[in-house]
């Protein structure tokens, strides 16, 4: 008996599938598929996310001086002369910062490797490259996801099952957080 399900397809492109039904269950919360992809992504979810909630405190605040680059204005940088030199002018700002414990920065890793870069488009800017910004997944389970089921032992993710597809009687399920 197999550990896994093969969805009639190569591993790399498994691999690929269950990657991406993962990333799009944990951006938006729920996903609708076949029973089967859906019982393998569960699996898959439910290991990062009890991760997530394994090392979701797990970190230290540390505060450190930055050099930050003067603006004026406009947000150009400041600029005077040195020595017959035009030289950018730093301040310097405080600033903390999280530092990962070593087991947190390794959960971070692993979940790396399994979930895809999420980019979010505003509607307004629909096709275009500008006001795009990259979406930490890794964060938002660690910020988001892990305080919701701290409390919770498992059985992070429900199936509910909404029926027979149209074209190939597949039975069609709606994964869901819980």
């Amino acid at each position: 008996m197999a550990k896994y399900r093969k969805l009639g397809r190569t591993a790399d492109q498994r691999k690929a599938l269950l990657r991406n039904q993962v990333t799009n269950l944990l951006y938006h919360g729920r996903i609708v598929t076949t029973e089967t992809k859906a019982k393998e992504v569960r699996k898959i979810a439910d290991g990062l996310i009890a991760m997530a909630v394994r090392e979701k405190d797990n970190f230290e605040t540390v505060t450190i001086t930055a050099k930050v680059a003067r603006k004026d204005a406009e947000g150009k940088r400041v600029k005077e002369v040195v020595d017959g030199k035009k030289v950018t002018v730093y301040d310097e700002v405080q600033k903390e910062i999280k530092k990962d414990a070593p087991s947190r920065l390794h959960a971070r890793r692993q979940m790396l490797k399994v979930l895809y870069p999420v980019k979010e488009v505003p509607t307004a800017a629909a096709g275009k490259k500008k006001n795009t910004k990259e979406i930490d997944l890794t964060e938002k389970l660690f910020t988001e996801i892990a305080p919701k089921y701290v409390d919770r032992n498992g059985g992070y993710t429900r199936i509910i099952k909404i029926g027979p597809r149209k074209g190939d009687a597949a039975m069609e399920v709606v994964l869901e957080l819980v």
